[in-house]
């Protein structure tokens, strides 16, 4: 939003100044090209900032007000006329070339440009677009001031001292009266927050800071440098500046500020480029993680190993009681003496084969004899089949076709002597 509002404002400059400067103004139309410069401001505005129609109110109340300030501002300018002049030989001159500019042009025309374009425009844009976003990126009070400096300023490339007064005093009377200006002594109330030391040395001793500091100075130093080249080959005339017509005097300030502007504005693009990449740069290197973000993050997306380690760990214990509990129901426990208990069962209503239903190995293999010994639960001694059924067979799973001969035979041996058959 400030990229596109500075855009404006340094069109605003551009476009006043070759409309009221004294090398530019001579080769335009002042009314026409003032109409197409607030037109496109004003139309600029609206697309940046869409909504500033919300806030206008059409009520007698503010017609009066409105015509009131107009009178107020007219004998300002009345009076200010007649003070300059008394005050600056070079004050009557000036205002008789602001005049001048309606010369030649029909005032009923004026009337209407002034009334319906030109002035509704330039309200649109300083104080709809220009004043709002610097009041809500800043603060009221010193949008307010910002925006009355630089309509003051813009008009400065005029060469025309009375003209920037006047806008001076225009801008800050309408601003009164739009934002009702309040002052306050809040921002200039200490904070002994701010006042930490440590703070402090970290932010003026950062790598970020150094680099800032770097650039600071590297831009003082080239403007220094683009002012003493530009300005060495002008002493002479600006010596004797004070012995010159006023007109002269004008034009060739006017130059010397052109032309020291251009170079200053050049050098700055080539150092906004320069800082672009920078940042560019900076930017992608200030979003790559650290080692320990890098770690964060996988614990808030996958969970921290430790957590996730003891829910195993629980779940483990929930799934060993149930197996403890299903035990009993176990037809036969197929052992190696020292390592491996298989429970197995067989129920023809739930499965076609036999399954298992518990299975351990060290500790939880004795604990697995234990209670089937409890239970009256048969156990039978075969290495091998114990140790197929172990790491081949998952808890709950039947087992596969190539060792249903093998448990087969065991069940039947079982079986037998439980005289189920």
């Amino acid at each position: 939003m400030m990229k596109r509002l500075v855009f404006t404002i340094v069109l605003a400059a551009l476009l006043w100044t070759v409309m009221f400067s004294p090398l530019t103004a001579p080769y335009v139309n002042f009314w026409w090209a003032m109409t197409a410069s607030a037109a496109t401001l004003s139309l600029l505005s609206t697309i940046f900032r869409p909504g500033w129609w919300r806030g206008i109110r059409f009520t007698i109340n503010e017609v009066l007000l409105g015509v009131a300030i107009a009178v107020a501002l007219w004998l300002v300018f009345w009076v200010g006329d007649k003070v300059s002049q008394l005050l600056f030989d070079f004050a009557r001159p000036q205002v008789d070339v602001i005049y001048g500019m309606k010369d030649g042009e029909s005032p009923w025309l004026l009337t209407l440009l002034m009334l319906f374009i030109i002035g509704p425009a330039e309200e649109i844009y300083w104080r709809g677009y220009v004043q709002r976003t610097l009041s809500e990126r800043i603060n009221p009070n010193m949008g307010f001031l910002v925006t009355t400096a630089v309509y003051a300023l813009v008009h400065a490339g005029s060469c025309n001292f009375m003209l920037t007064m006047a806008a001076l005093v225009a801008g800050f009377i309408i601003e009164i009266y739009q934002v009702k200006w309040r002052p306050t002594s809040k921002p200039l109330k200490p904070k002994l927050s701010k006042l930490n030391p440590i703070n402090g040395f970290k932010k003026f001793f950062s790598l970020n800071a150094l680099i800032e500091l770097l650039k600071a100075v590297l831009k003082i130093g080239l403007i220094i440098w683009v002012a003493y080249s530009t300005l060495k080959n002008e002493w002479r005339d600006l010596f004797i500046l004070y012995d010159m017509p006023i007109e002269q005097a004008i034009a060739l300030m006017g130059d010397i500020v052109i032309n020291l502007g251009i170079k200053i504005s050049l050098v700055y693009l080539v150092i906004a480029i320069a800082d672009w990449f920078y940042q560019k740069w900076k930017f992608r290197e200030d979003m790559k993680m650290t080692k320990q973000e890098v770690k964060d993050e996988y614990k808030q997306a996958e969970g921290d190993p430790k957590i996730k380690g003891k829910i195993r760990q629980r779940m483990m214990q929930a799934s060993q009681r149930r197996m403890m509990q299903d035990l009993p129901k176990a037809d036969v426990v197929i052992t190696i003496p020292t390592h491996f208990a298989v429970a197995i069962k067989y129920d023809a209503d739930l499965y076609d084969a036999p399954y298992v239903v518990a299975k351990g190995s060290d500790h939880l293999a004795a604990k697995i004899k234990e209670v089937a010994k409890e239970n009256k639960v048969e156990i039978v001694e075969n290495k091998p089949l114990a140790r197929m059924l172990y790491y081949n067979v998952e808890l709950g799973a039947v087992i596969p076709p190539e060792l249903y001969k093998a448990v087969a035979d065991i069940l039947a041996m079982v079986y037998k002597m439980q005289g189920k058959i």
